[in-house]
């Protein structure tokens, strides 16, 4: 029987002495001995993380009295922590949601859309990732940690299942019992995200198509501009301005419905590229899902292969190509991609840029230059059948948001982390397409890319002036002051000790801290104002075994847009004032197929270092990578 909530019983889940009634004698005896388990099932009757002792002995049917006396047993044990609030006398949680049990367990918060799984086999956390997004982890050991998963509107809309039905059965198959009110809102929002389409024409103008009058009455009125549509076709079918695709489905998404992209996409004109190199079975799922839609973007940690699975896309296109990219830099290492993993002939391969400027069957440009009217012309009379968006978070900046106008060719977008500080990740996938890839914890877990270990380390001042130099400024300064704390010298040199023998990348953000970093370390500095060729030389020497180039300085050029040979230990010694995806960009630099991954924060103790670490060591988190903290010595 279930009660009014959906729940189903659970007695049979419990031993035999935890059977009794609520009430009885006997059960208040079994609450002074609380195990874990039956604190977990009145947080999970609470709906919340924590309670207070009056909640637990509700839930439980006991007095607060042993209530009380039972959670001060788990307190000393370890088990569970308490902390006084304002609103609450006192409340109660877990210590660590990791440790709760030995088998797994899954915790649903349905008003909120969350669920807590520990301990979750490969097959749960399969199954959450289609429709739910990690959102923190804890604990330390693989196998041991809690994952929090939070079930959002656009997860549901970018699901890949065929009907409601199929999203529901996934959903029960790892919920404890059904939770009608959760399984309601789903069918609700995967209604919403099949509501809208466009489609072409018979006589190939676009159209937009709505489920119902009222919706196109009422919703695309409401929310799209008088020039998105020309006129309307019937009750439930409007004609699209074509220049305005993209605002549509900008516009529609924002309103809360996803828009169905079914219109007859360019192919272009033939290119003859081969891939020649094995994908990995979960790239080639990238691939084929890319293919359905013809749409998406691939999202995945650094040494996932997602430079190999884009190839592999653009040979299965097999139509002209144009690939944007942020960098000159960068569009020079595409092409030495192309050529190493693919039979395409070089003279098919284009670059335009500040350097160069040729236009190929296959053309790599910057997003800068693609987005300049006086080069538009070139590009929009080229019949480009695949439209590669690489580092796709830069689509939703403003120098770069002409090229989501191509909205008429098939558009790929390749992302290790989509995330912007701005909170638009939503507007890349409505711009470009949904995101495609595995999460970074499944790509650990199988061993195609090693989870690295990061360690905030707290760095004090050791140097009086510098301290007394920090306390009286103010704002920007007092952050470059931080930032250039005399004491990482010495941390640096000593971590670098630690690891003899491992090639390293220190990074920084101010220009002036890198050189004085650079001659203490008597290591190279790479920044933006060193010439292209020497910049070259020096990750050409840093990548070869058994050269005197074994640490690197690098400033933020190498957070993005180059790519920096993978290190065996990175030290960001500064820049933590930079958002969650640059976090994300230099632990990434440590990723590799096997070995080992180092990543250390250095932040100056007592400074709005400690939070920017924080903040971007917990995006790390919830994608699964252990991060541990250090207090060092005075």
């Amino acid at each position: 029987m279930g009660d009014e909530n959906g729940r189903e019983d659970d007695h049979s889940e419990k031993p035999e002495g935890d059977r009794t009634e609520p009430g009885t004698d006997a059960g208040e005896s079994t609450v002074g001995d609380l195990s874990l388990d039956r604190f977990h099932d009145a947080l999970e009757a609470e709906e919340r993380p924590v309670a207070t002792a009056s909640e637990v002995a509700r839930r439980l049917g006991t007095t607060q009295a042993a209530a009380r006396d039972a959670l001060a047993t788990l307190v000393e044990r370890g088990s569970v922590e308490r902390l006084d609030v304002e609103s609450d006398p006192v409340v109660f949680y877990p210590s660590e949601w990791g440790r709760l049990a030995s088998r797994e367990r899954v915790v649903t918060f349905p008003k909120r859309r969350e669920i807590v799984v520990d301990r979750p086999t490969q097959y749960t956390r399969a199954q959450l990732s289609q429709f739910a997004r990690l959102v923190d982890t804890t604990g330390t050991d693989p196998g041991t940690r809690g994952y929090l998963y939070r079930i959002r509107p656009e997860d549901v809309w970018a699901a890949p299942f065929d009907d409601a039905d199929a999203l529901i059965g996934s959903l029960r198959s790892v919920l404890p019992r059904r939770f009608a009110e959760l399984e309601e809102w789903v069918r609700d929002q995967w209604r919403r995200a099949n509501r809208f389409r466009l489609y072409t024409h018979e006589d190939d103008y676009v159209v937009l198509e709505a489920a119902s009058e009222s919706l196109l009455g009422n919703v695309a009125e409401q929310h799209l501009a008088d020039d998105h549509l020309r006129a309307p076709i019937s009750e439930t079918e409007a004609w699209v301005n074509e220049a305005a695709v993209a605002a549509v489905k900008r516009a529609l998404y924002d309103a809360g419905y996803p828009v169905q992209d079914d219109r007859d996409l360019d192919t272009g004109d033939p290119v003859d590229i081969d891939l020649t190199t094995d994908l990995r079975e979960y790239q080639e799922t990238w691939v084929e899902t890319f293919l359905e839609s013809r749409s998406g973007v691939y999202v995945g940690p650094p040494g996932s292969g997602k430079t190999v699975a884009a190839i592999a896309t653009i040979a299965a296109v097999g139509g002209e190509t144009l690939i944007l990219v942020p960098s000159r830099e960068l569009a020079g290492q595409w092409r030495e991609e192309l050529l190493a993993h693919s039979t395409v002939d070089p003279a098919d391969i284009g670059e335009y840029h500040g350097g160069q400027k040729e236009i190929r069957p296959i053309t790599i440009a910057t997003y800068q230059i693609a987005g300049m009217d006086r080069h538009r012309g070139l590009f929009d009379s080229r019949r480009w059948g695949l439209i590669c968006f690489d580092e796709a978070h830069h689509i939703t900046a403003p120098v770069y948001s002409r090229a989501a106008e191509l909205q008429a060719k098939h558009r790929l977008g390749l992302s290790a982390t989509p995330v912007r500080e701005t909170g638009s990740e939503e507007e890349i996938y409505t711009l470009i397409g949904q995101p495609i890839g595995a999460d970074w914890d499944a790509l650990f877990e199988a061993g195609f890319v090693q989870e690295p270990e990061v360690e905030i380390r707290y760095v004090p001042w050791r140097d009086e002036l510098a301290r007394n130099e920090y306390a009286s400024a103010d704002g920007r300064e007092r952050r470059r002051l931080a930032a250039e704390n005399p004491a990482k010298v010495e941390e640096v040199r000593y971590l670098l000790a630690a690891h003899r023998g491992k090639k390293a990348l220190v990074f920084i953000e101010y220009l002036d801290h890198g050189e004085a970093l650079a001659d203490a370390l008597d290591a190279p500095f790479v920044s933006g104002e060193t010439p292209h060729h020497e910049r070259a030389e020096l990750f050409r020497r840093f990548h070869e075994e058994g050269t005197e180039v074994d640490v690197l300085v690098v400033s933020r050029v190498g957070d993005e847009g180059i790519d920096l040979p993978n290190a065996e230990l990175a030290v960001v010694a500064s820049g933590l004032g930079g958002s969650r995806r640059q976090g994300s960009q230099r632990a990434g630099r440590t990723m590799r197929p096997e070995g080992t991954a180092l990543v250390y924060v250095l932040a100056t103790r007592g400074s709005s270092e400690e939070e920017f670490a924080q903040r971007q060591m917990r995006h790390l988190a919830r994608k699964g990578v252990r991060v541990r903290e250090t207090n060092v010595a005075e």
